[in-house]
């Protein structure tokens, strides 16, 4: 390393230091997550599960979701972070390896929603961690960054995992090394993820401008109606701001729906085998990784809004492209463009969410937001096992649909909040300079 990168990386490693470790086991835990994820539609539908009953057993994961990730967001603003995470990663482990004893709809709907509960209990306190550990105008790039090390672990995953199974000759071997990564996670936030305090230092949006923007989210024309603490943070999670994030996430987790139930299952109907299945997974990985960070670094300073518009369209394109494609192997530059959206959108969203969030609400905030995400995915796992059922194309074009309706309803709902909240911290920052 040449001296003056030295001071760089320095830097760096000063600035990310506090969240480095929970990057570190969101990758972790990503590996274990992509290794399951190819296999999971073709090994239940192995043991026992029509097609039609897939679309359930999926959908039981973000059901329990949407259950308990409101509920643990609001326990994790009122207690510790770290227990929360560890205990949610240390029962995730155990279940896994559980589905190798299942056969038939029931057992796996069971493990599957009592997985899907103990991650509505790990993600709001990660997330909330995150934004507790991370100054309000590097938010973007903070969450830019936890989106790659998830990412990193997904290009690493599924690789992991077919030569796992290949190697032991058993599908099921992904089972069991998803619930050893899951473990080692939690070792690694047990071991390195140190307690926050629930602040949101270094806010560059001046008190006068929240008032404002806030004030515009509730429709009203004056900022001496809202309620905001002595920094100027809004005291109420209530705002078009909020929820334009959440229409969009909404929107979004169809297409996430619809591919974990059909993904797979389309790709060998059209002539693919695992090892293709298995490259999906790891190429959707890489814009993710080269560009979450670098678009988080422009949220923090140009705004969200455009984020938001392209990364949103992409999905709803690329849903359609791949049910006209002629080559099966035209996969992997479709999905790339894709993820390339997911990788601007994310982090602009992630952003969204912490600026609408007021002191010591953050975790309750990323809670009603990932709840969203899962209403949309168990809405699309059922309805894409279904619409399966008759042709394996109609689950895509109905998350195209889907996708475009929710961008659209957001921006009605916050386009004008989304761009005063930039213009105001564009102007928080001139006159710091």
């Amino acid at each position: 390393m040449t001296s003056a990168a030295q001071p760089k990386t320095s830097a760096w490693l000063v600035r990310w230091g506090p969240i480095l470790p929970l990057l570190l086991a969101e990758f972790i835990l990503w590996v274990g997550f992509g290794a399951l994820l190819p296999v999971l539609p073709l090994y239940t539908t192995h043991h026992g599960v029509s097609l039609g009953n897939l679309g359930l057993v999926v959908a039981a994961w973000p059901a329990a979701r949407l259950v308990f990730e409101p509920i643990f967001g609001w326990i994790a603003d009122r207690t510790g972070r770290k227990p929360l995470m560890v205990i949610a990663l240390a029962l995730a482990a155990a279940l896994m390896p559980l589905n190798l004893a299942s056969f038939g709809v029931v057992p796996f709907l069971v493990i599957r929603a009592l997985t899907g509960a103990a991650t509505a209990v790990y993600d709001p306190a990660a997330r909330g961690f995150l934004v507790d550990a991370t100054p309000a105008d590097r938010q973007g790039e903070a969450f830019g960054l936890y989106s790659a090390a998830q990412m990193g672990g997904l290009l690493f995953g599924p690789a992991i995992g077919g030569l796992g199974a290949y190697a032991t000759n058993s599908d099921g071997f992904v089972f069991v090394f998803c619930g050893v990564a899951t473990a080692l996670a939690g070792l690694a936030v047990l071991g390195l993820v140190h307690e926050r305090p629930r602040n949101r230092a270094g806010t560059t949006v001046p008190s006068e401008g929240v008032g404002e923007m806030a004030a515009t989210a509730a429709g009203r024309p004056g900022a001496e109606e809202v309620a905001l603490d002595d920094g100027g943070r809004p005291t109420r999670l209530a705002s078009r701001l909020l929820l334009a994030a959440i229409v969009v996430n909404l929107g979004s987790n169809f297409a996430t729906g619809t591919y974990e139930v059909t993904w797979s299952l389309f790709l060998t109907s059209r002539g693919a085998g695992l090892d293709l299945v298995g490259a999906t997974f790891a190429m959707f990985a890489v814009p993710m990784i080269l560009l979450s960070p670098w678009a988080g670094r422009f949220v923090d300073r140009r705004g969200s809004l455009l984020f938001i518009i392209l990364g949103s369209l992409a999905p709803s394109i690329a849903a359609v492209l791949y049910t006209v494609m002629p080559d099966v192997r035209l996969a992997i530059p479709i999905i790339l463009f894709e993820s390339a959206g997911i990788a601007i959108a994310y982090p602009a969203l992630y952003a969204i969410v912490s600026a609408a969030s007021p002191v010591g609400r953050s975790a309750t905030a990323q809670g009603l937001f990932g709840a969203a995400g899962t209403v949309g995915f168990i809405l699309s796992s059922v309805i894409a096992g279904w619409l399966a059922g008759f042709d394996l194309r109609l689950p895509f074009w109905f998350s195209s649909l889907t996708g475009f309706v929710a961008l659209g309803l957001s921006l009605l709902l916050g386009a004008r909040v989304i761009l005063d909240l930039a213009r105001r911290r564009a102007a928080a920052r001139l006159a710091r300079v």
